[in-house]
């Protein structure tokens, strides 16, 4: 029972890896994609892309693991079902049931890997990914280079006229405030855009200030003055996973997440009886299309996950988990439980 137990085992894991990694590659271009947008917002290097994509891993395993078992699984019974090795198995007495329980075994760590996955990882990963999203796009509006027309700089427009924006430092700088009672006009010979936690400085040296109403006017001299802005970003706060899942904040999206989310885990576990209706089969007498038959389930499972929740809400876990299981065993049932 070992042996057989490794040989199945030894099959599955080699169709495994040969199907999920090309699903994983094809995800990871996706994302890719996705990534190519943001740069057109905001500039990053080769290693914020990097740590960016690092962030999304946990969501990549969650959608391409299970997709790949249940296929994985069901190619190999039907690969070894065509080399007649199972029709040898059931013929010396091992039963259907023991062949599936091989398979629940992975099956089960596979959907609490995923459980945790969603619950505990995700949420954190998430929150990072957007806090770290949010920063880089406040600091984009601060990519200040020559430019005619001038940048907003908090209440003052800033005119530059040469730039060095590898070290952020500028020459010729003006800038003009009318937002206060005197209209306040102050150039500069050079100018450093200083970060300090989130507060802008725009270091001012050599300058002089005027300011002016209807019927004075001010001058002074100046050698170093800050202008400050503060970033427009608020970090979103992780506390722990129970208030995450609890608080209100985007209540509607996380419960559809929780629903619909658990299905996708639990999905190599329900589909126990569909890997072993469509891989167990008798090479002379029975031709299936399991292509065609897995991507129909795949498509069947995760649309009823995602459209049933928008009526059901939580009980969409147990009426698709409940139909799933009642409607895979009469699969199982007419197809190998009455011929083995």
């Amino acid at each position: 029972m070992d042996k057989l137990r490794f040989y199945i085992t030894n099959h599955l894991s080699i169709l495994f890896f040969s199907i999920f990694l090309p699903l994983f590659a094809i995800a990871s271009v996706i994302f890719m994609i996705k990534l190519a947008t943001y740069t057109s917002m905001i500039q990053l290097s080769i290693a914020e892309m990097g740590e960016l994509y690092l962030f999304v891993l946990p969501e990549l395993f969650f959608y391409t693991l299970p997709i790949a078992f249940v296929v994985g699984a069901a190619l190999t019974l039907y690969r070894l079902s065509n080399d007649n090795e199972m029709v040898v198995v059931f013929s010396l007495g091992i039963s259907p049931s023991f062949v599936m329980r091989i398979l629940a075994k992975p099956a089960i760590i596979l959907s609490l890997m995923l459980l945790v996955d969603y619950l505990v990882v995700t949420p954190y990963i998430k929150i990072i990914s957007s806090n770290f999203v949010d920063h880089k796009r406040s600091e984009a509006r601060f990519n200040l280079s020559a430019s005619e027309f001038g940048h907003s700089f908090g209440d003052w427009m800033l005119f530059i006229n040469k730039s060095d924006q590898e070290k952020n430092r500028f020459e010729d700088v003006v800038l003009f405030n009318k937002s206060l009672k005197d209209e306040i006009i102050i150039t500069a010979k050079n100018a450093d855009l200083l970060n300090h936690q989130g507060v802008l400085q725009l270091q001012l040296k050599e300058g002089q200030s005027y300011s002016y109403d209807n019927e004075t006017l001010k001058e002074m001299l100046f050698k170093t003055a800050y202008i400050n802005d503060v970033l427009e970003s608020s970090d979103t706060v992780y506390k722990n996973l129970i208030d995450y899942w609890t608080n209100d904040d985007m209540r509607k999206r996380k419960d559809q997440r929780l629903s619909t989310n658990t299905l996708l885990s639990l999905f190599p576990v329900l589909s126990l009886f569909l890997i072993m209706a469509l891989g167990v089969v008798h090479a002379r007498h029975q031709k299936r299309w399991i292509y065609l038959w897995l991507f129909l389930a795949i498509i069947v499972f995760y649309a009823a996950s995602y459209l049933l929740q928008q009526k059901l809400g939580f009980h969409t876990i147990w009426v698709v988990a409940l139909g799933w299981l009642i409607f895979t065993y009469g699969f199982y049932k007419r197809l190998v439980g009455s011929r083995f």
